[in-house]
């Protein structure tokens, strides 16, 4: 039985991670995929180029590139796709949640269930 992928990427992402951690000389490292409190909506996601992979963990590889995420963002992400989208602002990382009930217009925060926990601040997008 093939397991899906607790968090995947796409192709077109992927070739840009890969372009990323060339330019920071890394290319061994991961991306760290992570949720934080805060944001518009209650939730805000964050990427960052990690060579260190910590207790807990969970990884994917997927098309040449290492994705990590902590225990503890996990259940957020959990069927997440990260992609990359082009558009008049210019071009960026996008997360595509399941688990997300509503987000903001600036599209990087996301409550879960309807509640805004402490420290979300409103939308300055």
């Amino acid at each position: 039985m093939v397991q899906e992928a607790v968090i995947s990427i796409t192709p077109l992402a992927a070739e840009r991670a890969k372009e990323i951690l060339e330019r920071y000389n890394k290319p061994h490292a991961a991306i760290r995929v992570f949720v934080k409190s805060g944001g518009c909506s209650g939730y805000q996601y964050g990427m960052a180029v990690d060579e260190r992979e910590l207790e807990g963990d969970t990884t994917v590889e997927m098309h040449g590139v290492r994705l990590v995420v902590d225990r503890m963002s996990l259940p957020l992400l959990v069927g997440s796709q990260v992609d990359w989208v082009d558009n008049l602002m210019g071009g960026g990382f996008s997360i595509n949640n399941p688990n997300a009930t509503s987000s903001c217009g600036c599209g990087h925060s996301f409550r879960t269930d309807g509640r805004t926990p402490e420290g979300a601040s409103g939308c300055r997008g």
